[in-house]
């Protein structure tokens, strides 16, 4: 295998091979990765060449089927979508994508949402759900289905379902630069949802990753961009967005003030802070007391709901995610699926 490393390596780096005739050797190379099979120079100079010379959306997908062939396999029972951003974009605002995702589910959508703790940020997905909330992350397949059902929301905690990465962590650590790891965790969520919204942190990232999505045969998908540089809707003024519908892809630019009628914030007035401080807004907001937090919620839940059939349009879908925060529901749903979490008895499922 470690021929084979030195093959990929050396094709990478010489300028007279496309990219995208590296497939296969990208491919072989992963494969031997996520089994522990390379050094940590193998790794580390694999990561860079590829870095170097521009990832393309085959072999993002490429890289992306690897890593879901040595997740943890979790079928949840049918269909769900998720929300979830690539981080990496600086700006340290409040969880959105976490939140949307518990009020999606309120309005009627089964929500499997991957995620983690945080890398570039004082709270991530996961730390605003354990340590903010009290829900019970590490859990495995089958307590997952059980919570899903039991609420229409579960979280699969990137570390529990991605055991491999254990091979490339220290690796990405040390080198301390952006590689294709920092957008395969969106397109690896091991229940495979049929739609997503993912934001990324570049304009440059939302083609490669809406072509990623057409080359894995992803049905729905909005790939987001604020024009701040935000991995998310932005509620401060216009985002870049990429629609991929049935292998084709549209681009346009959405503004939340002309194009969904909300009032625009500033990023400052839903920034973030530590899990229990983001916690406390979460609780706020579906108590509806975060005026300027529920508007970017909504905008970002209503994406969703648009891309997961439960709206025409994500105007419609604001409206929807709007009702769901203020009759109570997705407070509900929160209150249900942390509940949920803490039933799982520890050792059941290989926990």
């Amino acid at each position: 295998m470690a021929e084979a490393a030195k093959r990929c390596i050396k094709r990478l780096t010489d300028g007279g091979v496309a990219v995208d005739d590296c497939v296969e050797d990208v491919a072989t190379v992963m494969e031997a990765l996520f089994d522990g099979q390379l050094t940590a120079a193998q790794t580390a100079a694999f990561l860079t060449a590829l870095k170097m010379r521009g990832e393309t959306p085959a072999v993002v997908a490429a890289c992306a089927a690897s890593m879901q062939r040595h997740a943890v396999q979790c079928d949840v029972g049918g269909d769900c979508v998720d929300i979830v951003g690539t981080g990496g974009d600086g700006q340290d605002t409040f969880n959105v994508s976490t939140a949307s995702a518990i009020v999606c589910a309120a309005a009627g959508l089964r929500v499997a949402k991957h995620g983690n703790r945080a890398s570039s940020s004082a709270c991530g997905s996961a730390d605003i759900l354990e340590a903010g909330m009290g829900a019970r992350l590490d859990i495995g397949p089958q307590a997952v289905k059980r919570v899903l059902a039991a609420c229409d929301f579960c979280f699969l905690f990137a570390q529990r379902f991605h055991p491999a990465m254990r091979h490339v962590a220290p690796v990405r650590r040390e080198l301390g630069i952006r590689t294709v790891f920092n957008i395969l965790g969106p397109l690896s969520n091991p229940t495979r949802p049929r739609a997503l919204v993912v934001g990324v942190y570049a304009p440059a990232l939302g083609e490669l990753v809406a072509r990623t999505f057409v080359c894995q045969g992803v049905a729905r998908a909005l790939v987001v961009c604020g024009q701040e540089g935000l991995d998310e809707l932005s509620p401060a003024g216009p985002s870049d967005v990429w629609e991929v519908r049935d292998g084709q892809i549209a681009h346009s630019v959405f503004a939340p003030d002309v194009n969904a009628g909300l009032e625009l914030h500033p990023l400052t007035a839903v920034k973030g802070a530590g899990p229990r401080e983001n916690a406390a807004t979460l609780v706020s907001l579906f108590e509806g007391k975060e005026r300027a937090v529920e508007d970017y919620c909504a905008l970002n839940a209503g994406a969703l709901l648009y891309v997961g059939g439960k709206a025409e349009s994500i105007k419609e879908g604001v409206a929807l995610a709007r009702h769901a925060i203020r009759s109570g529901a997705a407070m509900r749903t929160l209150r249900a699926y942390v509940a949920a979490t803490n039933e799982v008895v520890p050792g059941e499922d290989g926990n």
